[in-house]
C-alpha cells in the first residue's frame, strides 16, 4: 500500500512539473504574422478562383493596426503608410509583392496593416429597387470614412442592369494603400495597374513595372512629407 501511494505521489509531481516547464506557443512577430496569413492561402479556391500564388518576404514591412489605432495615429498628426486590404482578396494579392519591394526601394520600414474585409458597411438593391444597408460597418470604419474622405472613391453598386449608382457615401476599397502626411490623407494607390483587367490573370512585365510607378509615387510623397501629391511623378 505504501509502495501504491509513493507511486501516485511520484506520478503527480511528475505531472506538475511536466505543467510548469512547459513552453507556451509562441506568438508571431506581425512579420511573420502577415505572411503565414498571406502564403497559407495560396493555391485555394476562393469565388470558384484558384487564389494566386505569392511569396511574402520574410522582413516584410506590416505591422497589424484597428482601425481605431489609425484614427488616433491621425489625431496625433503622424505621418506613415496605410494598406487597407484582406488576405483573400485577389486584387490585394496582385500587387502586394510589388509593395513590399518598393517600401524597401524607399526605406519605408513600416507599413500599417489594416484588415476591412468584416469592418465595413455593405449595401445592395432591394426588390424596390431602393439601395439598403445588409450589413453596418463598426463605429471605427466609418470614423476611417471621415478621415480619408477627401481621397476615399465613391461607394457604388450596381443594378439589375449593370449600371453603377452611389450610395452617396464613401468607401474604403481593397487593396487601398494611403499615404498620411501629419495626421492628413495625402495621396491614395491601389497598386494596381490598368492594363491588369482581371485580378486572376498573369502579371506581365508591363503589369508589374506600371504597379511599381504608381506605388513608388506614393512613397515618394511620403518621403518627401508633402501635403500635397504629384500623382504624374
Amino acid at each position: 500500500m505504501k509502495k501504491l501511494i509513493l507511486i501516485i505521489i511520484c506520478l503527480v509531481t511528475i505531472t506538475f512539473l511536466g505543467g510548469c516547464t512547459k513552453e507556451e506557443p509562441k506568438e508571431l512577430a506581425d512579420n511573420e504574422r502577415f505572411k503565414e496569413e498571406y502564403e497559407s492561402l495560396n493555391g485555394q479556391k476562393y469565388n470558384n478562383q484558384t487564389i494566386r500564388k505569392i511569396t511574402i518576404a520574410q522582413d516584410n514591412p506590416f505591422i497589424y493596426k484597428t482601425a481605431s489605432d489609425i484614427v488616433d495615429m491621425m489625431d496625433q498628426k503622424k505621418s506613415f503608410v496605410v494598406y487597407f486590404g484582406f488576405a483573400k482578396c485577389p486584387w490585394c494579392r496582385s500587387m502586394i509583392e510589388e509593395l513590399i519591394t518598393v517600401a524597401k526601394e524607399n526605406n519605408i520600414g513600416i507599413i500599417y496593416y489594416v484588415d476591412i474585409s468584416e469592418i465595413r458597411d455593405t449595401k445592395e438593391y432591394d426588390e424596390t429597387g431602393t439601395i439598403i444597408t445588409t450589413k453596418e460597418g463598426t463605429s471605427a470604419y466609418k470614423e476611417l470614412l471621415d478621415k480619408f474622405a477627401s481621397v476615399l472613391e465613391d461607394y457604388t453598386i450596381k443594378d439589375s442592369s449593370g449600371t453603377e449608382t452611389s450610395t452617396g457615401e464613401k468607401r474604403i476599397y481593397a487593396p487601398n494603400v494611403i499615404a498620411v502626411i501629419n495626421g492628413q490623407a495625402t495621396q491614395l494607390e491601389t497598386g494596381n495597374s490598368d492594363l491588369q483587367t482581371n485580378p486572376y490573370q498573369e502579371l506581365t512585365p508591363a503589369i508589374k513595372k506600371d504597379m511599381h510607378e504608381k506605388l513608388s509615387c506614393l512613397a515618394k510623397c511620403l518621403n518627401d512629407a508633402k501635403t500635397t501629391c504629384d500623382t504624374r511623378c
